[in-house]
């Protein structure tokens, strides 16, 4: 199997299986060694402030967080020269996040925000990312800084 369908295979489990995931209903949608994407659709649950209908600080911190994670793991299993579910497994175990900067630009309102993340820096033990929230008329709502060990 190429990196790409195991990429699609990841890409469905941390949508569907994750259980905090799939709460807030993030789904990965797109994502390779460099650049990974992530989408939330609006629902009233998710409210953080009731007054003004926006979205919670905590998910959007947690959409920038797994779209850099994601950008993180990708990162690292395109170096590897093969990959199997052993591998992968084994390869994944260590990543975690080691500290997450959110910066919020403007209230989250929308129908569908789009988390984005690039790869600053990819290293043997620590790899950090850079993340953005827009929603779906490309208003900039939050941007952030994601350090995740990997190794």
């Amino acid at each position: 199997m190429i990196h790409e369908e195991y990429f699609k295979q990841l890409a469905q489990y941390w949508s569907q299986e994750m259980p905090f995931n799939k709460l807030l209903g993030l789904e990965v949608t797109q994502f390779n060694s460099q650049e990974s994407t992530v989408s939330i659709m609006w629902h009233d649950q998710l409210i953080g402030n009731p007054e003004q209908r926006i979205l919670h600080g905590g998910v959007t911190a947690s959409a920038l967080d797994l779209a850099g994670g994601v950008v993180a793991a990708a990162n690292i299993l395109s170096q590897l020269p093969e990959l199997s579910p052993q591998i992968i497994s084994q390869s994944l175990s260590r990543l975690s996040t080691i500290d997450l900067r959110t910066d919020f630009i403007r209230p989250g309102r929308g129908e569908k925000f789009i988390a984005t993340a690039k790869i600053i820096r990819s290293g043997s033990k620590v790899a950090v990312a850079r993340m953005e929230m827009h929603n779906e008329k490309g208003v900039h709502i939050a941007f952030g800084t994601g350090t995740y060990m990997v190794g």
